[in-house]
């Protein structure tokens, strides 16, 4: 057997989502707060969450939100997936009597195949082991190894523009196939995202249908976003159903004015995006000058040594 069940108190099958994220905080606070938010986000959507198990940094973080709003008091909200060499890394007995399930894997790579068994896939801040599941994650579904699934990038604080960014330019150079990230920044477009995940992604379809269901979601979102943001009281279910019904309108103005708000309002998402990438671009510019003129100030001290 590849992987070992240590304990298993979860009964009723529902939505798994594994989130991929470092075993430390960061330097910022607000990546702890997002986190922590998300986490909830997860438990108020009734969601098990899969995750590498850590009671440390944005995955301790989240694992803690999953668990404050969690309402089911009859089962535990989540499943941790590790090794044993990382098993013995955690911290108490009593903090892993908060998990439903364990599954021990034997290797590194056991882990992650088990762990990408969840409907879908949230990328949160973190470090090279986040990077690792990153890459591992995308070469498992663009090789077929996986089926086409939901990658959803918590992008706290532009954490991944430059990661996406890196992504798009090897896809555009041939070295890649196109991943269609659902990208949000906040607690609230992710609430948004897993509805619409949700309610597109129930039947099992083919990669290449989900795949498209995907990309319509990246390019629906903004819209639905920017309704509910209009009118708090209206579900995404609802906004979603309307969209459909006008575009199936016999109206020819109402589809066209329809995929017109849609387009227009993805395109101001991206541009926005684009303004912010900007700016972090031009602060990593001073970041470089900056150890560029300290670089340069060591090089003569040495020369004159």
């Amino acid at each position: 057997m590849a992987t070992q069940k240590i304990k298993n108190r979860t009964s009723k099958k529902q939505i798994h989502v594994f989130v991929a994220g470092g075993s430390r905080l960061g330097k910022n606070p607000v990546y702890e707060q997002e986190v922590y938010e998300l986490g909830k986000e997860i438990g108020r959507q009734n969601y098990q969450l899969s995750f590498g198990l850590s009671s440390h940094g944005i995955m301790g973080a989240v694992a803690r939100g999953v668990r404050d709003n969690w309402s089911d008091k009859t089962r535990k909200p989540i499943r941790g997936v590790t090794t044993k060499a990382y098993l013995r890394r955690y911290d108490t007995e009593e903090e892993l009597e908060k998990i439903s399930e364990i599954v021990v894997a034997h290797t590194l790579e056991e882990r992650k195949k088990e762990l990408l068994k969840s409907e879908f896939i949230i990328f949160t801040p973190g470090g090279a082991g986040t990077l690792d599941e990153l890459a591992f994650d995308c070469v498992a579904m663009q090789d077929g190894l996986i089926p086409v699934k939901p990658f959803v990038m918590f992008n706290v604080e532009g954490f991944f523009h430059h990661i996406l960014e890196y992504l798009k330019e090897i896809h555009l150079k041939g070295f890649a196939d196109f991943f269609p990230f659902i990208v949000v920044d906040d607690v609230f477009e992710a609430s948004v995202a897993f509805e619409m995940i949700d309610i597109r992604c129930k039947k099992k379809l083919s990669n290449d249908k989900i795949q498209q269901v995907i990309e319509d979601i990246v390019y629906d979102l903004p819209y639905v976003i920017e309704k509910r943001q209009e009118n708090p009281k209206i579900s995404t279910a609802e906004i979603l159903s309307q969209m459909e019904s006008d575009l199936k309108s016999k109206d020819r103005n109402v589809v066209r004015e329809l995929c017109r708000k849609i387009e227009t309002t993805y395109l101001n998402s991206e541009i926005e995006r684009m303004y912010a990438r900007l700016e972090k671009t031009g602060r990593d510019i001073s970041d470089v000058s900056h150890k560029l003129a300290g670089l340069k100030k060591r090089y003569k001290i040495a020369e004159k040594n």
